[in-house]
């Protein structure tokens, strides 16, 4: 096992029970960091104001997609 800088994030590579190379986010595993975020919250808050601020830009730009879209 190791961890590495892959696809533009910190993922943890191992070898799976067939032999395959493998990858998974750091952060789903015991080796990360722990959250700051959740630690200040502590589970007071479901979601996290830069996902909330990315979804909402994501929304904004399917509903643009929705008013240029010939019908």
């Amino acid at each position: 096992m190791t961890r590495k800088r892959a696809w533009g994030e910190d993922r943890v590579m191992y070898y799976d029970n067939k032999g395959k190379l493998r990858s998974m986010l750091t952060a789903w595993t015991s080796l990360a960091e722990p959250d700051q975020f959740a630690q200040a919250a502590r589970g007071r808050s479901w979601f996290r104001v830069d996902d909330l601020l990315r979804l909402a830009a994501q929304v904004g730009e399917l509903k643009g997609r929705r008013k240029r879209s010939p019908r």
